[in-house]
């Protein structure tokens, strides 16, 4: 029963990351199957650049601090997601992402992340997009 109201939980808070939007309760309920929910202390630093990747995260509360060559690029909140460049091109960290303040995330595996992007091609195309943006904003910004 326990386990039951969990997977609702994390069903719900599913339904609130704009990256899943417009899916129905059964897709969430696949999704939810797939990824932990795992809490950081502020300071934790989730990846690194330079750093082997196998992980993607959703960010469900908290604020994350996103640097690149010791420069800070951006603040990731509730909705963002990272980690998808990494294990798109299967190399390292592009960036060192810092939790701001406690945050919860949900994680997958590049299995996990694979089997995502398979199974829901409408997610696939907003994480290449989000992915492309991130690109872009590398090439154009005049301290890279």
């Amino acid at each position: 029963m326990e386990d039951d109201l969990a997977m609702d939980q994390k069903q719900t808070m599913l339904s609130s990351v704009p990256l899943f939007a417009g899916l129905g309760s059964r897709d969430l309920g696949r999704i939810a199957r797939l990824c932990d929910e795992v809490d950081v202390r502020s300071g934790f630093v989730i990846t690194r650049e330079g750093a082997s990747a196998s992980e993607f995260f959703v960010i469900l509360a908290g604020r994350i601090g996103i640097d690149r060559g010791g420069q800070h690029l951006r603040d990731l909140g509730p909705g963002d997601y990272l980690g998808e460049m990494a294990l798109l091109a299967k190399g390292p960290r592009t960036a060192t992402a810092t939790a701001l303040e406690p945050t919860r995330l949900l994680v997958l595996t590049r299995p996990e992340f694979n089997e995502l992007l398979l199974d829901f091609p409408k997610i696939q195309a907003a994480v290449l997009r989000t992915m492309a943006a991130r690109v872009m904003t590398l090439e154009t910004d005049p301290r890279h």
